[in-house]
């Protein structure tokens, strides 16, 4: 594996939305948490903010924000890519029968297209720069990546007995739960300032604490590297499987540097094992047929809340974000002084 510049520390049609705002800014704010002093500063420079108060949580939500400007219509296919033949619960397959859509118009071309716009240095960085950072949000939200009923949008549930549809809990209502039943002991400061500093006083702030302390910190802390990681040519047999399935897809998106078919396929395959619960596969016709099934229940998300999976999602979305900025925009000099992933201080 060749790892990102990160792991040098040591250490469906267009109008679907991931994440939801908080969601994205959440990964941005991951991401800054991570970012080299070199490469915040070319981030921002080209953002248009002051190095002491530039936030990258604003710019990963610029591009839903634009989605209903008719010069940006273009761009809506780029966040989402539907595999041929995925059908989960039942059946998940990703990429192995081709792809719908023109040839490289979704999440995986945007991500390699903007990279390479990125470090050819052409002009246009700003706009770049903030669909890159929205695209690799929605690169993690298991959804984004089947087409099957417009990535859930079309199934409709309950979750705390309200009417509402699959994409939708995963697109806010999972984050907007964890929000609210945060700990109170992650209202007061981590004793680390890039934590701290990365933060912006909003209604999210204590739960990144808690992402930050718990899973960064915690329970991932040996995943870190391998989050931030590509295959490389070293690995014949997941080289070979990457370049089988994006043959149908046009000019490959993975290498070295940016890999979003690798980073997606592990994250896809959730859609069969939680995401995609196999009830709304049962027969709900007919008089007999049951109410909308309740989601918000310990078998499904409780055992998303147990997993720390929503924010493992959000957490390996913004270190691959960091790994990809710091690869970048980082000055070689400061990648070779970095100090160790783990120490925040």
């Amino acid at each position: 594996m060749r790892v990102l510049s990160l792991a040098a520390f040591a250490v469906v049609p267009a109008g679907v939305v991931a994440w939801g705002a908080a969601g994205h800014e959440i990964v941005g704010t991951i991401a800054q948490i991570y970012l080299l002093p070199s490469a915040k500063s070319n981030v921002c420079a080209i953002l248009g903010m002051p190095f002491e108060t530039c936030t990258l949580a604003p710019a990963a939500t610029w591009a839903d924000r634009i989605k209903s400007i008719p010069s940006y219509r273009w761009a809506n296919v780029l966040h989402y890519v539907n595999p041929l033949g995925d059908h989960p619960s039942q059946t998940c397959t990703f990429g192995d029968e081709g792809w719908a859509g023109r040839q490289g118009m979704n999440v995986l071309g945007g991500i390699r297209n903007t990279t390479d716009f990125l470090l050819e240095g052409r002009p246009g960085a700003a706009e770049a720069l903030k669909f890159l950072i929205h695209f690799l949000g929605d690169l993690h939200m298991p959804l984004h990546l089947t087409g099957r009923e417009k990535g859930g949008n079309g199934v409709k549930v309950h979750f705390g007995r309200r009417s509402t549809n699959l994409h939708s809990v995963w697109d806010g209502l999972l984050i907007a739960k964890a929000i609210r039943e945060t700990p109170q002991n992650y209202t007061r400061p981590l004793p680390s300032r890039r934590v701290e500093g990365a933060l912006n006083g909003a209604i999210y702030d204590s739960y990144i604490r808690q992402i930050v302390w718990e899973g960064l910190l915690g329970r991932w802390q040996d995943d870190l590297v391998r989050w931030a990681s590509c295959p490389t040519p070293a690995e014949p047999s997941i080289q070979q499987s990457i370049l089988q399935r994006l043959r149908l897809a046009g000019p490959p998106t993975d290498d070295e540097y940016v890999c979003p078919y690798a980073w997606a396929a592990e994250i896809h395959s959730l859609n069969c094992e939680i995401v995609w619960p196999a009830q709304l596969d049962e027969d709900k016709v007919g008089p007999d047929a049951p109410e909308l099934l309740e989601l918000d229940e310990p078998w499904y998300s409780g055992r998303i809340r147990k997993e720390f999976l929503v924010e493992r999602l959000l957490a390996t979305a913004g270190i691959r974000l960091a790994a990809v900025l710091n690869d970048i925009y980082a000055d070689r000099d400061d990648l070779k002084s970095l100090t160790p992933l783990l120490d925040l201080a």
